[in-house]
């Protein structure tokens, strides 16, 4: 990211940033972004911009205003340009850049998904290019045990194993071990934080990535702000708006910003699919999540398994009366296989859910013992991509589901080709026969 502030963007900040360099307090005079957004409408609709509004036309220009914003209001904000040139020397010094709705390298991402609501400036330390490379979003609570900690770094090293970005908020609990587990791994890593981004890219722990181009800080809010409840609830649509799909560790019910960012999606912004954790005890505010529309997380295990859970598109396409529904289509890429992180959890694809179960939440042991019915009954012995497409799920589901089933009993292999059929006793696991001769 180019270091210099373009005329553009400065004139938003006097606009619209406290511009902390010290101890005083924000102005109360500043534009909120309701305002804002209503001067840049007029600003476009008079084929301006607002660096416009530094020039030798710039009273003449603020008459457009009249009426809508006091026009004295805009030349006091205006006028604090000796208190941008320190903030923008205190940022520089500190490797911060920032970039303005007005710029061309502001992220695509936020500004097609989020239009208006994307903040009309942002702060950022690290590579912006990974702002576009798209992930998954990992969300959840502050307060968590270390089981979920460890779960959760997990999912941060299978991540960045697939070659993707985590998306996070930097909090504490779940935001930090997402992040601390992807760049462990040699992953790359968003930090969408609601405060202290000048104390953050201070940090020796972040100096690293920042340095390496595997970290990226990013912030709506000023390098200096301390924590505001407000804030971090409204930096949640930028954690989805940068991802291509969100995972829920954790969540209260009702109450919380991981339980609020997640509503605001299913029910609003539908930006991408939401996910929730699907293994062990997943708590109230979980199950009430994919009573909302959420989707069970599949727990891939295989390169082609994730691309293929954050490839589901939604769509604001209205179901059974009074009910949302979220339409799956999934992208077929090809990939290369990479070594599982993660010991795979049974659990299904929503196509999957709608034939075999009824709405509601589905536990992966009731959802397998409803497959493992449905596969018991087969009449021919099937390969695997035969019982993939007869349940409408990826083919390596359904080899999740096969190999399960065959160390159960359930099911017996036959060879060249390799097909599944059911069987009424308990046969050799040809799966571990395999791996030893290999």
């Amino acid at each position: 990211m180019n270091s210099s502030v373009s005329s553009n963007t400065q004139a938003i900040l006097l606009l619209t940033a406290p511009l902390i360099v010290g101890r005083g307090g924000y102005s109360s005079e500043l534009l909120s972004p309701g305002e804002y957004n209503r001067l840049a409408r007029i600003l476009y609709d008079n084929q301006r911009e607002p660096a416009d509004l530094l020039g030798p036309e710039a009273s003449e220009l603020l008459k457009q205003f009249h009426g809508i914003i006091d026009s004295g209001r805009l030349m006091r904000l205006l006028g604090r340009g000796f208190l941008l040139s320190q903030a923008i020397e205190r940022w520089q010094a500190r490797s911060i850049w920032v970039v303005s709705r007005a710029d061309p390298d502001y992220p695509r991402r936020l500004k097609t998904r989020l239009k208006d609501a994307a903040p009309a400036v942002f702060y950022g330390c690290g590579d912006a290019v990974i702002l576009e490379s798209g992930g998954l979003a990992i969300v959840g609570s502050r307060h968590v045990d270390n089981t979920l900690v460890e779960y959760t770094e997990g999912i941060g090293r299978l991540t960045a194993k697939a070659r993707k970005a985590v998306v996070s908020g930097g909090a504490r609990g779940i935001d930090q071990a997402a992040m601390s587990g992807a760049l462990q791994a040699g992953g790359r890593v968003i930090g969408a934080l609601a405060d202290s981004l000048e104390r953050l890219a201070l940090a020796r722990d972040n100096r690293e990535f920042l340095m390496n181009e595997r970290l990226v800080l990013i912030s709506a809010y000023d390098p200096a702000a301390g924590f505001d409840v407000g804030h971090a609830m409204q930096r949640n649509k930028i954690i989805y708006a940068l991802a291509d799909a969100a995972l829920i560790v954790s969540s209260d019910y009702e109450s919380g910003g991981t339980w609020a960012g997640a509503i605001e999606q299913l029910e609003n912004l539908r930006l991408v699919p939401v996910y929730v954790r699907s293994n062990g005890d997943i708590g109230e505010g979980l199950k009430a999540l994919l009573r909302k529309g959420a989707l069970p997380w599949p727990n891939p295990s295989s390169f082609e398994a994730f691309t293929e859970a954050l490839s589901v598109k939604v769509s604001p396409v209205r179901g059974a009366p009074g009910q949302e529904e979220l339409p799956l289509t999934v992208s077929n890429e090809s990939a290369k296989p990479f070594e599982p992180v993660l010991t795979p959890e049974v659990q299904a694809s929503t196509p999957l859910l709608e034939q075999v179960a009824p709405p509601g939440i589905i536990p992966a042991d009731e959802l397998f013992a409803k497959v493992k019915e449905l596969l018991r009954e087969m009449k021919m012995p099937k390969t695997i991509d035969e019982v993939a497409a007869d349940l409408n799920v990826s083919k390596s589901q359904a080899g999740q589901w096969l190999r399960r089933l065959v160390k159960e009993g359930v099911l017996q292999i036959t060879q060249r080709p390799l097909r599944f059929f059911p069987t009424s006793n308990k046969q050799k696991n040809l799966f571990d026969t395999e791996d030893r001769e290999r």
